[in-house]
């Protein structure tokens, strides 16, 4: 799912809509008591279906003579959605509800994410090579040459994911115990798609050279920094000094993953529109981390004519207000000083890229884009324009949301770009190594499967990884200076 950095509320935004389609992360199973009536599961399912839930499962769980017990599974759009299906089971005749379980809730009891041994710990001889006597020997020589850390440990294959909790999936500062299911959610996913052994890193400060100084001291045991959910403009020092210091690369997720993806499909959705890069016109909504990367790579693709726009409205060159990290974007995309609200910037533009906030942009507004327009809502969890309704003014639309199709989702990023830098044992990231990751993954949907439906590929689509790694490995092999010197048998020299 794409993180975004949320601007504050303009008086453009509406209240959210509820999306029309029930989704698997608003789960819930209701256990229930109902009499012997054979028409009572009937009753059952149609109270869900009329309540605009989705049964997926029911289960008997007791069976007696004068009733039943079952276990009724079924999706809902929001939490209070998933409330207003309850009220409807519970008002159906001779059924009781008992219990409701969160399914959510459920699966990230104990946290989703744990250490497992590589190697057999059954005998005294294992125990001698793995640990003491036998560990002290490998100490010993990685002592001597350094340069094997990355070989006989875990560094190799290991990526620290960084977050001060400060700007968490759209939720905003919600602190570093909070954001903790996050960053496992993000290790489970660098375990599932790149075989990446990742560990979440919370830290409980927002100080700029507290994170820096931390993550510098714990830089040892890994191969990677994923810095992930910081808020901007603090993101950018930290990335930056890091980079400086350390001989590992320093990949921002939330900036870079998000920029990968988004070029990669807009690359594709100009196919569909047989449009060129360079000619079109693009507006991005957000001048946070995400949207500034996002600027950063169009450009180097080679873009030449973009808009940004935030809190502020169109980032313009000459406003006093903006902050350095702003004017900067505005001195890059806007030496004409055009200004005015969102609205203005869409008027006969080719392109939308949203990573801002929810409902900040009217529907109606599309219809004033150019021809065979493509439109990206990504801010998360509610676009800054609805996907669906945008349909009818634009040639191709894609967002973040799963339930949709063309979901732009940075796991279709992260996992092949660290991979392709563990392989490798990259020290750095360039931009050379952002775009060819990009283009690999646009190029993962053939010609003969594109269409305005399908930009970009699945996320399970196990070519996507793959072809991401491949091309970051041999793009950062060909940069000199980007990754550690080996020798003809591949070792370190």
């Amino acid at each position: 799912m794409t993180t975004i950095d949320t601007p504050s509320p303009t008086p453009a935004q509406t209240p959210p809509v509820r999306g029309p389609v029930t989704s698997a992360s608003y789960s819930i199973t209701v256990r229930l008591s109902a009499d012997g009536d054979p028409a009572s599961i009937g009753r059952i399912a149609t109270a869900v279906g009329s309540a605009g839930g989705a049964v997926t499962a029911i289960d008997v769980v007791e069976s007696r003579s004068d009733g039943l017990t079952v276990d009724v599974t079924c999706s809902a759009a929001d939490a209070a959605h998933s409330e207003e299906v309850v009220a409807a089971l519970d008002a159906v005749d001779n059924v009781h509800v008992r219990k409701v379980s969160d399914r959510t809730f459920l699966l990230h009891l104990g946290g989703k994410i744990e250490v497992s041994s590589k190697v057999p710990l059954k005998t005294r001889d294992d125990l001698s090579m793995a640990y003491t006597p036998g560990v002290a020997r490998v100490c010993l020589a990685l002592a001597d040459h350094p340069e094997d850390v990355r070989r006989l440990t875990i560094k190799g294959n290991t990526v620290a994911v960084v977050t001060d909790g400060s700007a968490v999936l759209g939720l905003g500062d919600i602190g570093p115990g909070a954001s903790l299911p996050v960053m496992e959610g993000k290790a489970a996913l660098f375990k599932r798609f790149a075989d990446i052994d990742a560990w979440p890193i919370c830290l409980d400060t927002q100080d700029v050279d507290e994170i820096v100084r931390t993550v510098e001291l714990i830089a040892p045991g890994f191969g990677g920094i994923n810095l992930e959910d910081i808020a901007a403009p603090r993101c950018f020092e930290i990335e930056a000094r890091l980079r400086d210091k350390l001989d590992i690369p320093v990949f921002h997720d939330d900036q870079h993953g998000t920029a990968i993806v988004a070029l990669a499909a807009l690359r594709n959705a100009l196919r569909v529109v047989d449009k060129e890069l360079a000619e079109v016109r693009v507006v991005v909504a957000g001048g946070g981390a995400a949207g500034t990367a996002i600027v950063t790579l169009l450009l180097e693709a080679g873009a030449r004519h973009v808009l940004v726009w935030d809190r502020e409205g169109i980032l313009s060159p000459d406003d006093d207000r903006l902050s350095p990290a702003k004017l900067d974007l505005a001195r890059r995309t806007n030496p004409a000083c055009v200004r005015g609200e969102l609205p203005d910037a869409l008027v006969g533009a080719d392109v939308f890229i949203g990573v801002s906030a929810g409902n900040v942009l009217p529907v109606e507004a599309l219809q004033h884009m150019a021809e065979r327009s493509i439109v990206f809502p990504m801010a998360n969890p509610t676009p800054e324009v609805d996907p669906i309704r945008a349909r009818a003014h634009c040639a191709v639309v894609a967002s973040g949301r799963s339930d949709l199709p063309n979901q732009i989702n940075n796991v279709l990023a992260f996992p092949g770009v660290f991979r392709g830098l563990l392989d490798a044992r990259a020290t750095e990231i360039r931009p050379g190594m952002l775009l060819a990751a990009a283009d690999a993954l646009a190029a993962v949907v053939r010609d003969d499967q594109l269409n305005a439906n399908y930009i970009i590929p699945s996320v399970f689509d196990a070519a996507a990884t793959e072809a991401v790694a491949k091309a970051v490995e041999q793009t950062a092999r060909q940069i000199p200076g980007a990754t550690v010197d080996l020798d003809e048998d591949g070792l370190p020299v």
